[in-house]
């Protein structure tokens, strides 16, 4: 399968040289079927925020090795860049934050995020459907972002709500080799793509912050080589060769408070620039809801994903604690 003649329309298909099937589902949706598929069926996604341009830059860039040769596919893999209207005009959205749309939320309108919601999960049930029905496969789900501010941890994952389940050292072992050691346990039900692949498809599924939002061309992708290294090996090899699990190696933050943006007047009481991961002292005034007032109600309570300019009814910021490793039941 050699350059094409024009731009793919939803519907085509071919055949890479070593045998590969690509199917292109959708615009920014290609399924790679190797001819002699691995265990594992794995979703790459990326740009469910328009504007994170570093994983965008990663996915293509893994995409154009596999379509040369210098990338041989083993695991059947989704490739998905969620939201190429978004991207077009370098917004983190066109109307509506597509990462509150899952779990069937998009029912809830009409913009162009509800519809490609709606769309994306179709796509993800039609991949897990599609696998080889052997019993024995892995599903796995990494949906990569940068975020808009700096954190004191640069780079760390979202372990989505595991209905009582346990965590696995597997999954936190391979994310510690992409550099990626801080992790953000969410102990509830959420509308984010990567918990609706867990609680519909029972994938291991994360969201994957790399670390800054940037234009495209302005990302230093040395720092995102770790990530993009053991993503390579996943998706090319028949088992990862990873090293055992070492507690040590994560700091693991769990959910305190969710506060959401009730009023138009809503206000955080930190400059813009406060970067996520920061503490502040028991007290603080952390944010207003016009006459509701947030302060911090424990010693070592952190702050992350401020933004006070979501939507009314939103979440407009989360406090997170430490919580010791030895706390979780891990397998």
């Amino acid at each position: 399968m050699g350059a094409p003649a024009s731009w793919p329309e939803p519907g085509d298909s071919g055949e890479l040289d070593d045998g590969t099937r690509v199917e292109f589902w959708d615009y920014g949706v290609f399924a790679l079927t190797p001819a002699q598929p691995g265990s594992k069926d794995v979703i790459l996604s990326c740009a469910i925020h328009g504007n994170e341009t570093a994983p965008i830059e990663m996915v293509r860039d893994m995409l154009h090795d596999i379509f040369s040769g210098k990338l041989q596919l083993r695991q059947r893999t989704l490739f998905l860049i969620g939201n190429p209207q978004a991207i077009m005009i370098g917004k983190r959205f066109v109307d509506y934050n597509m990462n509150r749309l899952f779990s069937g939320a998009h029912k809830s309108g009409d913009t162009p995020e509800h519809k490609r919601a709606a769309d994306i999960e179709s796509y993800v049930t039609k991949f897990y459907n599609e696998a080889p029905a052997d019993g024995k496969r892995q599903r796995l789900h990494y949906d990569l972002h940068t975020a808009i501010r700096d954190s004191a941890y640069e780079k760390f994952a979202v372990y989505p709500f595991t209905h009582g389940g346990p965590y696995k050292k597997e999954q936190l072992t391979f994310l510690a080799e992409c550099g990626v050691t801080t992790i953000l346990l969410n102990q509830a039900p959420t509308t984010t793509f990567s918990y609706y692949s867990v609680r519909s498809h029972g994938a291991d599924a994360f969201t994957v912050e790399l670390g800054k939002v940037r234009p495209f061309g302005e990302n230093d992708m040395s720092r995102f080589a770790d990530a993009d290294r053991m993503f390579r090996k996943l998706i090319s090899q028949d088992q990862l060769d990873l090293p055992a699990f070492d507690a040590t190696r994560h700091t693991i933050f769990d959910v305190y408070r969710t506060i959401n943006r009730t009023q138009q007047g809503f206000r955080l009481n930190f400059p813009g620039d406060v970067a996520n991961f920061t503490e502040f002292e028991q007290g603080y005034l952390l944010a207003v809801d016009e006459s509701v007032e947030y302060h911090v109600e424990q010693p070592g309570e952190r702050i992350i994903f401020p933004n006070a300019d979501v939507a009314i009814g939103q979440r407009a910021l989360l406090t997170v604690v430490e919580l010791p490793l030895d706390q979780l039941e891990l397998v």
